[in-house]
């Protein structure tokens, strides 16, 4: 059986990381939900850092092939023509 690739959320899944980062700037906080969310918090950091890492990989390589295409062929030596 082929391994699933996790389709990532992006917007969503960085919500939610806002709400968690958000909820950890009030004052008084559960130490045991904390915990918990502060889990969770590094699950989605986790999660959208290599969903990014995908991402700028994937413009690497569209910039290359159309730097690629862009580049024309040696023509230093022929003589030019009027």
């Amino acid at each position: 059986m082929a391994k699933e690739t996790k389709k990532i959320h992006f917007a969503h899944e960085f919500k939610e990381l806002e709400a968690i980062t958000e909820w950890f700037e009030k004052e008084d906080i559960d130490l045991e939900e904390g915990l918990k969310k502060f889990e969770r918090g590094l699950e989605l950091a986790s999660s959208l850092k290599e969903y990014l890492g995908k991402v700028e990989n994937k413009v690497k390589e569209i910039k290359a092939k159309f730097a690629a295409d862009a580049v024309p062929e040696d023509d230093t030596d022929a003589p030019f023509e009027s």
